[in-house]
């Protein structure tokens, strides 16, 4: 006997897209929405700045100098006979008025823009790349036990290869004769060959292990001790004032927090039935890792990554402030700020225009991070 059809009431609701799921709750956070507004409004702002504030006569010139009109206030127009016909701001106003070498601040943010988003983005990178290599590394091969031997081999190996290349790059003799010498210990010292055989009794931790999850999740918890940004002040005070350095030192400094993430996400995938399943056909493990488990684990690090770019900016805020950023004249927020800060009371807006628009940057990029996280974990729906 055939059933009767079922009523309106009866039907089972509509099955969305995973990313069709994901925008509908996504856009129920209005705060997150508006973070995401305005990191497109951000970026927008930034990518024009590098193509209107570059050249050999920018359409916003944010390095010339002009004292005759320094300290002007917001929407104010050059002194008369000042500048040249050429020589004005667009528009002939000073949109954002002046610094105290009557540079154009606009323009400035402008150049500055650009830094901040480059230093946020290319900083995320480097620390999302290191945590997931070692994070999964540690939550995939964590129960493999390394002998002692095996881990001096690969650290003598490691620091023979940057003495190398350090030395190539200086150059230095001395640090290319040190690599090389590091590299041969590694590969004859600690290894199976003639010359080891008569070194191997000052290495007899080789007998004893440690596993992989334990070796990576301990230097987590090194790096973990050392204040971030005392240490990043530290590195920069070594090293030449440039934006690649401030990039890489943030970028290598930050990464412990996909680390945890990818481990954790790793040690709950790599019991899942699929994975054990790729295992019994014989699939390779970086074709597990990359293939199967990485995307699946990828969701807390695009959260933590968002997050994490407005902590770089922050970041790059506070060093070029304290003078410790990209050298001048480049222009940058940071900058901008600590030069703003001797006239607060003469010239507010050189600190408040800065301050507000890190502050802006900052709220939306956190904004826009909150509302993913809760966008991928529909457990945190109410």
């Amino acid at each position: 006997m055939a059933m009767p059809p079922a009523s309106e009431t009866e039907k089972q609701p509509p099955v969305y897209s995973p990313f069709r799921e994901f925008r509908n709750r996504f856009a129920k956070n209005r705060l997150a929405v508006t973070g995401l507004l305005a990191f497109a409004l951000f970026f927008v702002v930034a990518v024009s700045g590098v193509f209107l504030t570059t050249g050999e006569n920018p359409f916003f010139n944010p390095s010339r100098v002009n004292l005759q009109n320094k300290l002007l206030p917001p929407f104010s127009s050059p002194v008369p006979d000042s500048v040249g016909p050429d020589e004005g701001p667009p528009f002939n106003l000073y949109l954002l008025g002046t610094d105290e070498l009557g540079r154009d601040v606009f323009s400035r943010m402008l150049q500055g823009a650009w830094v901040s988003l480059t230093v946020g983005f290319v900083a995320v990178g480097i620390s999302v790349l290191v945590g997931i290599i070692l994070g999964g590394l540690a939550g995939y091969f964590g129960p493999v036990v390394l002998s002692f031997t095996s881990i001096l081999r690969f650290c003598l190996f490691t620091l023979g290869a940057v003495l190398l290349l350090f030395g190539l790059f200086l150059p230095g003799l001395g640090l290319i004769l040190a690599g090389l010498l590091l590299m041969f210990l590694s590969r004859t010292a600690l290894g199976d060959s003639t010359p080891a055989k008569a070194l191997k009794p000052f290495f007899r931790l080789g007998q004893y292990g440690i596993s992989v999850d334990t070796l990576i999740m301990r230097f987590v918890d090194i790096m973990l001790c050392f204040p971030g940004f005392f240490l990043i002040l530290t590195v920069i005070a070594l090293l030449p004032a440039s934006i690649y350095n401030i990039m890489i030192v943030i970028g290598l400094t930050s990464w412990m927090g996909t680390a945890r993430f990818i481990r954790a996400e790793f040690l709950s995938l790599r019991e899942q039935d699929f994975v054990l399943a790729a295992r019994v056909l014989g699939v390779s493990s970086s074709r597990i890792i990359f293939r199967h488990m990485l995307p699946n684990a990828v969701a807390p690090v695009l959260v933590s990554a968002t997050i994490g770019i407005a902590t770089a900016i922050l970041t790059e805020a506070g060093l070029s402030f304290l003078g410790f950023g990209v050298p001048p004249p480049q222009a940058t927020w940071g900058n901008i700020l600590s030069q703003g800060k001797q006239f607060i009371f003469d010239a507010p807006w050189l600190t408040l225009i800065p301050g507000f628009s890190i502050l802006a940057v900052v709220l939306a990029f956190n904004l826009f991070g909150e509302g993913l996280r809760d966008a991928l974990n529909p457990r945190l729906q109410d």
